[in-house]
């Protein structure tokens, strides 16, 4: 009989293309594949972006998403029916936003919390909800998982906790066998149409890059509600030829491989998943310097060009550079390559699986100073 605890993650909806949803289908599929029991339990939408192992149980609470407002006790009991039908040990909070509903439907079971935390601690988005939730959730969960050293120490010298960890996101894909020919003149981009991903600069970095570089084209991939205005910002900008608007999508290989150069010109980054992606394919990059994620994983390596955030003229600059120095783009790409194997998800699921042994295995090979 296995000694392994049985696992919830719970999550808004799994039917995203995001990478809070895409981490929770990696990490369920690689606990699964170590023999865990696993449910994943999202508030609304059964559906799934992602593929999950035929282990992995996914259910939801809701159809469609409701007003958590006058759904809450609605919500509250569900969790906790839930939990107790498939005698959940451990749940697993996907947004500490959670720890609002898990608080009281884990009442008395005897359930095991852990808060994953995915968004960086100065990114609260001024709710109040929210700098409520991450001090319950310090305060009665077992642990809070972070994603970098910088969020950890944010979140002990703001809240005067010791029950932090940091465990960063895991490749979301097989190490490619190859890297990109690199062959192209394309860059590409990927994320939410959103403020923080800071597709605007990267417009007007395209702007000079198209001076210089008139024959290299720029694919950004995803959705989001500056859609519109984004669009409209390349129009007046003249980059209709060269800038084209592509879907968000499950299966982002082909783009990896067709691109010669990957580009994140984000304001703020809780890990920056799309940067492990495109190194492991062995792309150049050029990112913004966000203080967590991009941060931490790029400085001090000669894995990147990084600028920094709303510097429009510098991310150009950089870009031109990597165009004009191939040698140097490859050898970035290599160190890149190399790099990005480290964070292969059976490396990051042992981390887990040492975190989900319990208090007594904490300090084995995780720690609040662990790292990769």
């Amino acid at each position: 009989m296995s000694t392994k605890p049985t696992l919830c993650f719970l999550t808004g909806t799994l039917n995203a293309f995001a990478g809070a949803e895409r981490m929770t289908a990696v990490i369920a599929n690689e606990l699964a594949r170590r023999g865990y029991t696993v449910h994943i339990l999202s508030l609304w939408d059964a559906a799934s972006c992602f593929e999950l192992e035929p282990a992995v149980r996914h259910d939801a609470l809701f159809a469609q998403r409701p007003s958590f407002k006058t759904r809450y006790m609605t919500t509250v009991l569900g969790i906790r029916r839930y939990l107790k039908r498939h005698e959940i040990e451990v749940l697993i909070e996907v947004d500490t936003m959670l720890t609002l509903f898990t608080l009281p439907a884990c009442m008395g079971l005897g359930v095991r919390r852990i808060a994953w935390e995915h968004c960086n601690f100065d990114q609260d988005l001024g709710r109040r909800a929210r700098r409520l939730a991450r001090r319950l959730a310090v305060g009665t969960c077992e642990h809070v998982v972070v994603l970098t050293h910088r969020d950890r120490r944010k979140w002990e010298t703001a809240l005067r906790c010791r029950n932090v960890v940091v465990i960063p996101n895991a490749l979301p894909l097989p190490m490619p066998r190859e890297t990109v020919p690199a062959t192209s003149n394309v860059a590409l981009a990927v994320g939410r149409l959103t403020h923080a991903k800071g597709f605007d600069v990267l417009l007007h970095a395209w702007a000079l890059v198209h001076r210089h570089c008139p024959d290299w084209r720029l694919d950004i991939v995803g959705d989001g509600e500056l859609r519109d205005e984004l669009v409209r910002l390349r129009d007046g900008l003249g980059l209709q030829q060269c800038v084209r608007f592509l879907p968000a999508r499950k299966e982002l290989e082909p783009l990896y491989r067709q691109a010669s150069l990957f580009c994140l010109p984000s304001r703020y980054e809780g890990f920056g998943l799309v940067l492990l992606e495109a190194m492991a394919f062995g792309l150049p990059v050029v990112s913004t310097d966000c203080e967590t994620g991009p941060r931490e994983l790029l400085s001090g390596r000669e894995v990147a060009i990084v600028v920094p955030p709303d510097d429009a003229a510098a991310f150009g600059t950089a870009v031109c550079t990597l165009i004009r120095e191939p040698n140097r783009a490859m050898a970035m790409g290599q160190a890149g390559r190399a790099f990005a194997a480290g964070y292969d998800g059976r490396e990051i699921g042992k981390r887990w699986a040492t975190l989900l042994a319990g208090p007594d295995a904490k300090g084995r090979s995780i720690s609040p100073a662990s790292s990769i």
